[in-house]
């Protein structure tokens, strides 16, 4: 080999290695440029969602499913009942179903469905009569809570109960304290049911996520 062929040989290997180098460096460069362009489309879109002093976005947590049981008693009778008549429509007292009567409630929740078990919360809250034709009540209750680590936690009832049906489903729309943001589901079952007085004991188990 001469010594121009060897020359034009060690430049021509270079040139293709250069070509190479160069290629490879666009690639690279390509995928940098797709990591920060991601990078800033997504400290964009943050900087978007806290653009107010007052709202600040929260990344979920792990949530917590709790069950609940225990008995729910509404007792209208006696001189001290647990809930009262607060209003109702011209003519309930003629409807089969007393539509249209509204009471307000502060009902014991207890361990066992005996009045003398364990308190456990109380039922406070709002169901009056919404049907003509069958016994349906609307029910906004809020079950306080006084036992245990649910001291002063809440959950908050608010659906229709159709009272003589044997099992009810009812939905759970929130929570205070221990069930902050709960939602879920009260499967209601009446234990007892007195006819002449109206007063029940009905047995509630709730699921909750929280």
């Amino acid at each position: 080999m001469t010594l121009g062929s060897s020359f034009f040989f060690t430049c021509k290997s270079a040139f293709y290695s250069l070509h190479f180098n160069f290629r490879s460096c666009l690639r690279a460069m390509a995928k940098l440029s797709a990591v920060v362009l991601l990078l800033i489309s997504r400290l964009v879109a943050a900087a978007a969602i806290q653009t107010v002093t007052w709202a600040t976005r929260l990344e979920s947590a792990k949530e917590t499913t709790t069950n609940l049981q225990f008995y729910f008693h509404d007792t209208l009778s006696g001189k001290n009942p647990s809930a009262v008549r607060i209003a109702q429509a011209i003519d309930t007292d003629k409807s089969p179903t007393l539509f249209g009567i509204v009471m307000m409630a502060d009902d014991p929740l207890t361990e066992t469905p005996d009045p003398q078990s364990k308190l456990v919360g109380r039922a406070q809250g709002l169901y009056g009569s919404a049907c003509q034709d069958q016994l349906s009540l609307i029910m906004s209750m809020s079950f306080v809570f006084v036992d245990g680590p649910y001291n002063r936690s809440s959950i908050s009832l608010l659906g229709n109960n159709r009272a003589m049906n044997p099992v009810r489903e009812m939905p759970i729309v929130g929570g205070t304290g221990f069930f902050r943001l709960a939602r879920g589901y009260a499967i209601a079952q009446t234990h007892r049911m007195d006819f002449k007085t109206g007063d029940a004991i009905v047995r509630y188990n709730v699921t909750v996520v929280h």
